[in-house]
């Protein structure tokens, strides 16, 4: 009997839980993954893209990175094909109302835009990000998933969100397609 007690006490535990998870899903309308590669072509990683009623949510899980802040934006080019040529193909920001790079910018932020992340000294990173003014739909703010696609690009440097065009973040280390589920 106490067996059983346990076993009902355990799954209705697990009810709150579930049904957190049902009212997280409801409000998402689009998901979308991005495999980032470096530049060497190997992957180091994924990012799970969400899309809920008030922006887009991030999540990073990489390993492989050099340790410290880095800068992390949406490109306009969803390819990542030049790797050896540091991801020049995909572009610039995502930024089809022109706006100047920077979340500290009186003139900015653009819609490639976010807050930096760190990298720990083993190479493993996880962050969640939030941008309001991207989804990859296009039913607010800039589309990421549209004719040419989006990718995500990791540069080498933190971003000071002021310094044109890209923060000073530097060279870009990683890169990755964002493509929908």
């Amino acid at each position: 009997m106490r067996t059983l007690t346990a076993g009902v006490a355990c799954l209705l535990a697990l009810i709150p839980l579930s049904l957190a998870s049902a009212a997280t899903d409801e409000h998402v309308s689009a998901r979308a993954t991005a495999n980032l590669i470096d530049n060497e072509g190997q992957e180091i990683g994924q990012v799970v893209i969400r899309q809920g009623p008030n922006g887009t949510l991030f999540n990073l899980e990489l390993e492989g990175l050099p340790p410290g802040p880095k800068a992390i934006h949406i490109h306009s080019v969803g390819t990542c094909d030049d790797h050896d040529h540091g991801f020049q193909d995909s572009g610039g920001h995502l930024n089809p109302e022109g706006r100047t790079h920077g979340l500290m910018n009186p003139d900015g932020p653009d819609a490639g835009d976010f807050t930096n992340f760190y990298v720990h000294d083993n190479g493993y990173a996880w962050a969640e990000l939030f941008n309001e003014r991207a989804s990859l739909d296009g039913s607010f703010g800039a589309q990421m998933l549209d004719d040419d696609g989006a990718a995500l690009v990791i540069h080498e440097n933190p971003d000071d969100h002021v310094t044109q065009p890209i923060g000073g973040a530097g060279a870009r280390i990683a890169c990755g397609v964002i493509v929908s589920d």
